[in-house]
């Protein structure tokens, strides 16, 4: 009964350890796939006209595949704009956008429409900061997110006409295509200079952008 209970349990810790070792390599192979696809097809994690942050010299892209609706896209943007600062001058943010929510279509189109008015940065903020109110999964009322907008200056009326623009559809659906062939299934993701962040979270972040970062200064 005890040497069936130890092969029982060594069988186990085998299978185990065989998991995370095929995890593993699992990683390793996509983000070989993706530094790929980085050196072969850059425009693909970073389209000409996907929003930048940052200094436009900077030779370290954090791309971030973000949803207006997501929750945990809205509770790290913080994160994000801190690592920023910390890596002022090295680093350039550039948004992707992964509408995965019912809602989200509809606040893209108003965020990419608040652009042409100079005024993107200063807009996801707002949508990030008063998505409880517009975007609750249990009582999402968007229209909200019209009033929140015009507290910023906005001229209303041509933004709304603006979100109908078929360049505004094309870049959802650009973005769309691109995270299908990326497998982006999910929100917030984020790549660096084509490398994929594979565990979540501030710290896993930051190594990863530090590891390229000093790659190229």
């Amino acid at each position: 009964m005890k040497n069936k209970k130890l092969m029982y349990l060594g069988t186990s810790a085998i299978l185990i350890i065989l998991f995370i070792v095929a995890s593993m390599i699992f990683k390793n192979n996509r983000n070989e796939e993706y530094s790929f696809i980085a050196k072969k097809q850059n425009e693909i994690f970073v389209r000409d006209y996907a929003p930048k942050y940052g200094d436009r010299n900077a030779k370290v892209y954090l791309i971030e595949f973000l949803d207006p609706e997501c929750e945990s896209c809205r509770s790290f943007y913080p994160t994000v704009k801190e690592l920023l600062k910390e890596f002022e001058g090295k680093v350039q943010l550039v948004v992707r956008y992964a509408p995965f929510h019912g809602n989200s279509k509809m606040a893209i189109k108003a965020l990419e429409a608040a652009r042409l008015q100079g005024k993107y940065w200063e807009s996801l903020q707002v949508l990030f900061t008063k998505q409880p109110q517009w975007g609750s999964h249990h009582n999402p009322q968007p229209e909200r997110i019209f009033d929140f907008l015009a507290e910023l200056g906005l001229d209303m009326e041509k933004l709304k006409s603006d979100m109908d623009s078929p360049k505004i559809a094309d870049i959802i659906k650009q973005d769309l295509d691109d995270l299908r062939v990326l497998g982006v299934r999910k929100t917030p993701t984020f790549f660096v200079n084509g490398m994929l962040l594979t565990n979540f979270g501030k710290e896993y972040l930051r190594d990863l952008l530090n590891s390229e970062v000093n790659k190229v200064y």
